[in-house]
């Protein structure tokens, strides 16, 4: 398969053009090429910039384990690379993942120190692919517990790259933070109602939350199986491009991916056009999904000002832009976000029941362990004893449908190729000073939040950034589309990162010497 990437010049570093900082899959490549780096030593650079940024500098805390295996398996590349060429397309690219995710040599913590032990059995599918592709796992990320916020357990706060005193949005914050630190190339998140896409924008990435049927959740923990995906947080559009390319498509281990047959292109990158905006009918929706937003904040209108501004790009780069849009059905929906614990207890034993070496066995009983974090306990607490029987479900899977049915009816109308809106509202919050000692911090977390349109419909939705705030903040620009048309919105977010080019790295973490 042939990946065709724009090539970026950078500064030379001595004899060479190689840098680290804000490097992409095209670079790395572009150096390995050339002889002016292997894959171990890039290995090396990546971890001397974790070993300077994460527990030291700023302390950001998102690394929660490292891969003790990880310069064999780049001495392995390197030596197939000299014999027969490239693996794939992710060839030494270092990947952060979500430790949510299940890899064979290395813990898998979800988030809780119940699991800091814990090792499986197998690698899940999304890395099984990615390794396939050439890729390798340099670390493992710190997460909410249980997929949830941004305080751990054992662990600690994940702090945001740009503003180390504010949430780094979402239970996949480590694998954003450590993209915006440049401490990996791509990172894996986690997305049930935000997670990959909230902790994207508030670091002036891009993030990706595929069609729920598109990428397999094997080998993931589960919290609500109708809403959980996984996609790529990248610096670039292109980079998520190549890195669907390896991990989008049918895996009999999860039989509802069976709906992507047919869906998945050759290249996700062969819509990446300067152009693709020309034409583009585009709805913009300004409804907040958050009830506690607050339009008339100084805050709002900071978050408001780059995201009127993104609109004009939009148009200026030809898109025909419907502004506002209205959904009725969004209008009733409580923002489109329709929580459902009813599935997370039955899930959670049965993803337990495969794991005979786990210490607990059912939800009860990670509970009555006495160790999960206060505030995520007690949210936990209400998920006991909920069935996918009760009628709260059904109302909850028929207001889903409705809603989905009203997007799609205003999109038909419309004759939209997409609807936009910001990613949050509001700028990322302020972490509580008291967050690790009191159990029961008080936090605004999530405040304006837009993220819940896409889960409660099952569509694609992609972040990229739009820009930063008077306060030097980023700001999300999310696309929502129609089932399977990842390729179509990676489209869309390439012309207009190309056109404005707005992420730049957090000014406090330098290249390490």
């Amino acid at each position: 398969m042939l990946f065709i990437v724009p090539l970026l010049i950078t500064a030379p570093l001595g004899a060479q053009t190689f840098q680290l900082a804000e490097a992409t899959i095209h670079d790395v490549h572009t150096a390995l090429r050339a002889g002016e780096i292997t894959c171990r030593e890039l290995v090396q650079l990546y971890f001397d910039r974790i070993d300077a940024y994460d527990q030291q500098g700023p302390q950001l805390n998102a690394i929660q384990s490292r891969n003790e295996r990880v310069f064999e398996e780049a001495d392995a590349l390197d030596l197939a690379m000299r014999t027969d060429g490239m693996v794939g397309p992710l060839h030494c690219i270092p990947v952060l993942l979500k430790d949510q995710v299940e890899t064979k040599d290395m813990p898998t913590t979800f988030g809780s120190a119940l699991f800091q032990d814990f090792f499986s059995f197998r690698d899940a599918t999304i890395v099984t692919r990615l390794k396939a592709a050439g890729g390798i796992i340099l670390a493992k990320t710190t997460m909410g517990e249980f997929a949830s916020r941004y305080v751990g357990s054992a662990f600690g706060v994940i702090r945001n790259a740009y503003d180390p005193t504010r949430n780094p949005s979402g239970s996949s914050g480590g694998s954003a933070t450590g993209i915006a630190a440049n401490f990996g190339m791509i990172g894996i998140g986690e997305d049930t109602g935000g997670s990959v896409r909230g902790p994207a924008a508030v670091h002036s990435l891009v993030g990706l939350r595929p069609t729920l049927e598109l990428v397999s959740r094997h080998g993931m923990m589960p919290a609500n199986p109708t809403q959980d995906t996984m996609g790529p947080i990248t610096r670039t559009v292109t980079d998520a491009a190549i890195v669907m390319d390896a991990i989008a498509g049918y895996d009999s281990e999860d039989p509802i991916t069976a709906y992507s047959v047919g869906h998945v292109p050759e290249t996700y990158t062969a819509s990446l056009n300067v152009d693709q905006l020309r034409g583009a009918r585009i709805g913009v929706l300004r409804t907040p999904m958050d009830t506690r937003t607050d339009r008339s904040s100084n805050d709002y209108q900071k978050v408001q000002a780059v995201f009127d501004r993104a609109v004009r790009e939009l148009a200026a780069l030809g898109a025909e832009v419907l502004d506002p849009l209205a959904i009725p059905e969004l209008e009733t929906s409580e923002g489109g976000g329709y929580g459902n614990n009813f599935e997370t207890e039955r899930a959670t034993n049965e993803y337990l029941a495969e794991h005979q070496n786990a210490k607990v066995s059912t939800l009860r009983e990670i509970l009555l362990s006495g160790v999960v974090v206060p505030l995520r306990e007690r949210a936990m607490m209400g998920y006991v004893g909920r069935s996918t029987d009760e009628v709260g479900y059904l109302e909850v899977i028929h207001k889903r449908e409705e809603l989905r049915r009203g997007v799609l009816k205003i999109m038909a109308d419309e004759a939209l190729d997409a609807i936009v809106y910001a990613t949050f509202d509001h700028q990322p919050t302020l972490i509580p000073h008291d967050v690790e000692t009191n159990p029961y911090p008080a936090d605004d977390y999530g405040w304006g939040d837009n993220r819940g349109l896409s889960p409660a419909v099952g569509f694609p939705a992609l972040t990229v950034p739009a820009g930063f705030t008077t306060d030097e903040l980023p700001v999300g620009l999310e696309f929502l589309g129609r089932p399977f048309t990842e390729e179509k919105l990676l489209g869309f977010g390439y012309a207009f990162e190309q056109a404005t080019h707005y992420r730049h790295p957090p000014p406090n973490m330098p290249p390490v010497k």
